[in-house]
């Protein structure tokens, strides 16, 4: 088994300090001596990327409100703000990550609700002459071959661990599990099959969808793993009514709209 944590640190630091809006300070006040608007600060699971950032765009050309997002696995996120990270929302991209934080009294508990939901799919590159994959043990193992399958780390990023529930209830843990590189992030197993550097990656179909050179060649059904929740909630030291006023805005048409052309499921 390959680990590429270390190779993809330098992706997961960039990925994590991707930002919306944030390219110019604040000014301090605006014409007329009225206040500037807020500046929110985000923290949001990597699959989010570009819904969130499209979201907060549109956010912005509405009220004027600038926002700063920051996105990497939901994890590592949840532990940067327990370690005093200036995060006002959070959204994740499964249940444990935020409960991690309600556990420790960091969010907002009467905040907290189920925004999104996504599917779990099997990436190929783009040029590959592999079209669709059977989720049995023999095709599984053909289309692997020598080559490796890049995910989340199984242990702490969601989405390597929806995909060990699915090949787990599917009878391909032992098939796949000798060819797996570990990432820190769902978008980082992305970017190895983009590159090719990986001939088949674990990621969601929001992740599929959004890189032109990937196809997806096999949809894990959703019984075969726990369902796929993207919670949101305002942290514990969020501050006024800004970030609260943007998660309403992301429950809105507008919003929705964007989520579901990118590929999520709206629970909210």
């Amino acid at each position: 088994m390959i680990d590429f944590r270390s190779i993809v640190l330098a992706l997961a630091i960039v990925s994590c300090a991707a930002r919306v809006g944030a390219e110019t300070p604040a000014a301090s006040a605006q014409k007329g001596g009225e206040a500037s608007p807020p500046v929110v600060t985000v923290f949001a699971a990597a699959s989010l990327k570009n819904a969130l950032d499209a979201a907060a765009a549109a956010y912005k050309e509405k009220t004027g409100v600038e926002l700063t997002v920051s996105y990497a696995g939901s994890m590592a996120l949840a532990k940067q703000i327990e370690a005093g990270g200036p995060a006002e929302a959070f959204i994740a991209a499964d249940v444990a990550s935020m409960d991690y934080l309600a556990e420790r009294n960091l969010i907002q508990p009467k905040t907290r609700f189920n925004l999104l939901g996504n599917t779990l799919v099997l990436v190929a590159p783009r040029t590959a002459k592999l079209d669709k994959v059977a989720l049995t043990k023999e095709a599984f193992a053909a289309a692997i071959g020598s080559g490796k399958i890049a995910t989340g780390d199984v242990a702490s990023v969601p989405v390597g661990k929806y995909a060990k529930a699915a090949l787990d209830k599917l009878g391909l843990w032992s098939v796949a599990e000798p060819h797996f590189a570990f990432t820190d992030n769902v978008r980082a197993a992305l970017t190895f099959v983009a590159r090719e550097e990986a001939p088949l990656g674990i990621v969601y179909l929001t992740d599929a969808k959004s890189e032109p050179k990937v196809k997806i060649v096999a949809t894990f059904p959703s019984s075969s793993h726990p369902p796929i929740v993207y919670p949101a909630a305002l942290t514990a030291s969020a501050k006024g009514e800004a970030a609260g006023k943007f998660l309403d805005f992301l429950k809105g048409p507008a919003a929705k709209a964007i989520f579901v052309d990118q590929g999520f499921t709206v629970l909210k």
